[in-house]
């Protein structure tokens, strides 16, 4: 059953999603799965084997709770054949929770202390809606807990307002009124203008569900959680009244009035608050998800962000006050050198800082410069343009978000104990722009600074999909298993914590690894976490050319057949097209390789350690603007895209403030998605065609710029 769910909801074939659950159950790992086991899987992507993850385990979760249900009802002697058969084949938990709710224990209700004085028959009575009077009725249930008709009449219609709530056809529709028909409505709370200003736009707000984006609902969410708002999500209350009316109603009598008035009061004081309790967690839910997807994509984007790789970098905290805290690290990444300079007001000492400058990149044969976008950032690197260098090293402008969480963490203190924090922040500057996917890594993605109302969503959901990604753009990327730290490893599929430390570890013991193999002596390192992490791990110059390329040591002896089949060795075919292309592939198939596993062998073959980020490349900003006051509207102007949202992308030109492009001024066509026309980090030329000097708000577009 579970796979025939899977395949409904994913429309997917059932084979690919039986392999790809056995080799899961197996102890396989996703990258390893998508890049390993394509044969199996007909070739799913991580995204695509996380969804069968996902909807497995929702599928287990449902199961559970109808084991539970079953059991509750049956140990109240209440479950019948035909409610037991609903139950198990119940695809949707609104819909069990629905079946469940007659027979849910409950706190004493009216309707429960009704049927306590024996007024359920008089309810059944009336709802059968028949000409007698229901007075006379009423009268023979007198007692010394009903001493009024009144009373008795009141009690029955609280019994039938309880089976009207509890009536599994009628919640579904009004579920489905609500989905189709509700509005979001919010209302300011008085006295909280002031407090609430930047939730203007919702003081007196009204919009479809359907057409509200998730990236209001969050905020309005927020206004209410902050006490600024009172917010509703509901149908108009005639529609969902007629709706129970139209099966409850038969008439048109005194019983039927009755009935009536119970079905008011069933929708106001039962259905009502539980569906939208419903609709506002599943449209949270749906909002929740899709910000962590817009977050998710920013991260992977970032993640991925062209290194510049392996040289000495000069990097640059820059600042005004305080001075610009200096400090050089080597291929590797370590400290050589700091110093702090001041060539900004108030002390302006400009020469001197330029003699520093001059000295250190003379000294350590400085290759490239990396400065902060921070405060002083611009102008840091205005000041470094103007040295006159013997040879003029390239200067990159580093995203520092998130560089001040790090230099605070527990992993920057034990990486850089003796050091200050300015020292840790200016170190991990350079090391961005060496490699931004090891360094990022160390930091909390929310404090990265993209994405948005990342504290607002499920943290769980945020946190599992944060880590798929980083997962994802570490295997995508490969790890130098002789450079990497325990930081870095951990996310290398299989590995782990404890593992990954038992590595770093087995290096200062015994120094590089000469090859993969030599693996399986680290602790605790077995024979199946060695064949999940190997093909993710490279070595460099190591006993075996094949280490430093995806090629997966289960395939060595298939790629020693093929050099073998050439005449030559494994090193000559290495980086070698013209030679790997001699190959047929056809003479290589087998049960458990197939075209699929050829083909990324050949690209590893023919590309060994190939970065997939590219290069990093030198930015420049448009002279002559470094503030708010700068700007003026039709202005065209350089800036990198810093954060993409659902509804546009900021962008970075040179000031505190991000301009937005909205996302009707991306292109001049329908935009359904920012990414189709932009990416983070991408170099982009806008035209500034709104400015909000009150709110520091800038609208750029980039349609009609040349």
């Amino acid at each position: 059953m579970k796979t025939t769910f899977l395949q409904q909801s994913l429309e997917l074939p059932l084979r690919q999603i039986e392999q790809t659950l056995f080799l899961i159950e197996s102890g396989a790992t996703t990258p390893f799965i998508a890049r390993y086991r394509k044969e199996q899987t007909g070739g799913l992507d991580e995204v695509q084997i996380n969804d069968i993850l996902k909807l497995a385990k929702q599928f287990d979760e449902l199961e559970k709770r109808k084991e539970s249900i079953l059991k509750s009802i049956a140990e109240q002697g209440q479950l019948t054949p035909k409610l037991e058969a609903a139950i198990k084949d119940c695809t949707a938990s609104t819909l069990l929770e629905d079946l469940y709710l007659p027979f849910k224990r409950k706190k004493t209700t009216r309707a429960g202390v009704a049927r306590a004085a024996g007024l359920e028959p008089l309810a059944e009575w009336i709802q059968i809606q028949g000409p007698d009077h229901p007075h006379h009725k009423a009268t023979s249930f007198l007692n010394d807990k009903i001493t009024s008709v009144e009373e008795a009449i009141q009690g029955a219609t609280d019994i039938i307002a309880e089976n009207i709530s509890e009536d599994t056809q009628i919640r579904e529709k009004l579920r489905r009124l609500f989905q189709k028909e509700a509005k979001v409505r919010s209302k300011l709370v008085k006295g909280k203008e002031e407090e609430g200003s930047k939730y203007r736009d919702y003081f007196d707000f009204e919009e479809s569900l359907r057409d509200c984006p998730s990236h209001r609902i969050l905020a309005l969410r927020r206004a209410e959680n902050e006490g600024i708002i009172r917010l509703s999500i509901l149908p108009e209350a005639e529609s969902a009244l007629f709706l129970i009316e139209k099966k409850w109603v038969k008439g048109s009598n005194l019983n039927s009035n009755i009935v009536k008035n119970a079905a008011k009061d069933a929708y106001q004081r039962l259905i009502e608050p539980s569906i939208e309790t419903e609709v506002r967690k599943s449209s949270k839910e749906k909002a929740d998800l899709e910000a962590i997807k817009v977050f998710t994509e920013n991260l992977k984007q970032l993640l991925l962000s062209s290194p510049l790789g392996q040289k000495v970098i000069l990097a640059i905290d820059p600042g005004f006050r305080t001075g610009c805290k200096v400090v050089v690290i080597d291929q590797n990444g370590n400290l050589v050198d700091k110093v702090t300079i001041f060539p900004h007001p108030p002390q302006n000492n400009t020469a001197e800082a330029e003699q520093v400058i001059v000295n250190l990149k003379r000294k350590y044969k400085v290759e490239a410069i990396a400065v902060g976008n921070g405060t002083a950032g611009r102008e840091t690197e205005i000041f470094l343009k103007q040295i006159k260098f013997e040879n003029t090293p390239q200067i990159f402008m580093v995203n520092e978000s998130g560089a001040s969480i790090y230099s605070a963490s527990e992993i920057a203190r034990e990486e850089l104990p003796k050091e200050d924090i300015t020292v840790r922040g200016a170190v991990s500057i350079g090391r961005r722009l060496m490699d931004p996917l090891a360094e990022l890594i160390k930091i909390d993605p929310k404090s990265i600074g993209v994405g948005q109302y990342q504290h607002d969503v499920n943290q769980r959901i945020l946190k599992e999909e944060l880590d798929q990604v980083v997962s994802i753009c570490v295997n995508l990327v490969g790890v130098n298993l002789n450079t990497a730290g325990k930081h870095l490893l951990q996310y290398v599929s299989g590995l782990g914590p404890t593992l990954a430390e038992n590595i770093v570890n087995y290096r200062k013991e015994n120094g590089s690894f000469q090859a993969i193999k030599e693996l399986l002596k680290v602790s605790r390192m077995g024979a199946k976490v060695f064949e999940q992490c190997a093909g993710f791990l490279r070595i460099r110059d190591g006993e075996n050319p094949l280490d430093n390329t995806g090629v997966h040591p289960e395939r060595y002896q298939l790629v020693e057949k093929m050099a073998f089949d050439l005449g030559t060795s494994v090193k000559s075919i290495i980086s070698n097209p013209v030679k790997v292309k001699e190959l047929n592939l056809k003479n290589y198939l087998s049960e458990e390789v197939g075209i699929p596993t050829l083909k990324d062998i050949l690209k590893e073959l023919e590309k060994p350690g190939l970065d997939p980020r590219g290069q990093a490349r030198q930015f420049s900003f448009t002279s002559g603007i470094f503030s708010f006051e700068d700007l003026k509207e039709g202005m065209v102007v350089n800036g990198l895209v810093n954060n993409i949202t659902n509804f546009g992308a900021f962008v970075d030109i040179g000031i505190k403030e991000s301009g937005l492009i909205h996302i009707s001024n991306m292109a001049n066509r329908f935009i359904k998605n920012p990414n189709e026309v932009v990416k983070l980090d991408q170099e982009v030329v806008v035209k500034i065609i709104e400015i909000d000097r009150s709110r520091h708000r800038i609208q750029l577009s980039l349609k009609d710029v040349e």
